[in-house]
């Protein structure tokens, strides 16, 4: 069975959402590739409930274990070991604070998460630099963005990408991208999509505002090709990537938008349709509103209703080489999207794949890894 038509129109129960677990965690499909295929069955099996106590509490408790096991290995001097476990526990606090942080348990599991992560990392060929850029943010927003930033050993001067992801995925769930560019001599800058994460700033209309801010960063250092960047958004932080492609061409190589809105999702009949999608766990609209800054239902239909790039005015513009990526089904982000971005301002290059969001199967990502490749190392289109 296709995990994407377990059920539609009402949030799953715990039997339904437990079924979906195992369907993706066989299938290695987000956000179940988090967990090992030897234990992940049995620990979806205990899950007492999908309540955020219930929840945050059973990964977190699960994750203190990995975590303590990799800190003794570490202790130990097995540096492999280590890696490996910090890596483990830094999967089930994702799980613990998945889809979003709303709740005590659920928050202290996307702490832990960002630790275990960076610590997973010292011991990696390409370890992580965690870098914190000023950010002139308004009242009421943050100071910083947050980048985690790898380098590959050639070339000297690498080119970079520049990435983030949806609601619920974080920085710390693009580490596949990152090791696939690092592979081909490119040099990755990950961060938290606006609302998300270590987000300063809420999905506001301009949020782009704290991307521009990791734009310049990179600009600035002498040690990246980072004049004309690529820029990689996945689910709905694809949005983000096709603004800024509109926004600041002249600083883009080539940028993916992955599975995210344009115009039609932003829609009050597309949002009321897509409240409880098969594709999706639990709480979608609970991890919506929290990105938005949504209050109420009001704000979150209306907060939806004014990203909309058509009603910007952005779309006639012409833009950098921009790649649109989705399943053809998906329920999160209308298709629709994508054939009103190709009928204006400048071309586009589209690739849809089977099934639902993100079109996810085992040739998606190297698409888009080896598009991105050409851009940014001068060889794709102009």
């Amino acid at each position: 069975m296709n995990p994407d038509t377990l059920v539609s129109g009402r949030p799953k129960t715990l039997a339904e959402a437990k079924a979906w677990m195992r369907q993706r965690l066989a299938a290695r499909i987000h956000p179940m590739n988090a967990l090992p295929l030897d234990e992940g069955p049995a620990w979806i099996d205990g899950v007492p409930g999908l309540d955020g106590e219930s929840w945050g509490g059973y990964w977190g408790a699960l994750g203190d274990i990995a975590a303590a096991q990799a800190s003794a290995a570490e202790r130990a001097g097995d540096a492999a070991r280590a890696s490996g476990l910090y890596q483990k526990a830094s999967g089930l606090y994702f799980m613990g604070r998945f889809p979003c942080p709303n709740q005590p348990a659920k928050q202290r599991c996307a702490q832990a998460e960002r630790e275990t992560y960076l610590a997973a990392s010292r011991h990696w060929a390409q370890a992580i630099h965690r870098q914190a850029v000023p950010f002139a943010g308004r009242e009421g927003e943050g100071g910083e963005v947050v980048l985690l930033v790898r380098r590959p050993p050639i070339p000297a001067k690498p080119p970079v990408v520049l990435m983030w992801g949806g609601v619920d995925a974080c920085k710390e769930q693009m580490t596949a991208a990152s090791d696939a560019l690092l592979k081909l001599g490119i040099a990755t800058v990950a961060m938290d999509n606006a609302g998300t994460g270590e987000s300063p700033v809420r999905g506001v209309p301009d949020a782009e505002r704290q991307f521009i801010a990791a734009m310049d960063w990179i600009a600035a250092q002498a040690d990246f090709d980072g004049a004309r960047i690529g820029l990689l958004g996945r689910s709905f932080g694809g949005y983000w990537a096709t603004k800024l492609a509109h926004l600041v061409p002249q600083r883009i190589a080539g940028a993916v938008n992955w599975g995210g809105g344009a115009h039609h999702m932003f829609q009050p009949e597309w949002v009321e349709a897509s409240r409880h999608p098969d594709s999706y766990l639990m709480d979608l609209v609970e991890t919506r509103s929290r990105m938005l800054g949504a209050r109420d239902d009001a704000e979150y239909v209306e907060f939806f209703t004014r990203l909309s790039l058509l009603d910007q005015g952005l779309l006639d513009r012409s833009c950098a080489p921009l790649l649109l990526v989705n399943g053809k089904e998906d329920k999160q982000c209308p298709v629709a999207d994508i054939h009103l971005l190709i009928e204006r301002g400048s071309p586009k290059t589209v690739r849809l794949f089977p099934g639902g969001h993100m079109g996810l199967t085992p040739q998606t990502l190297p698409t888009i890894v080896q598009w991105l490749a050409r851009q940014v190392q001068g060889e794709g289109v102009r």
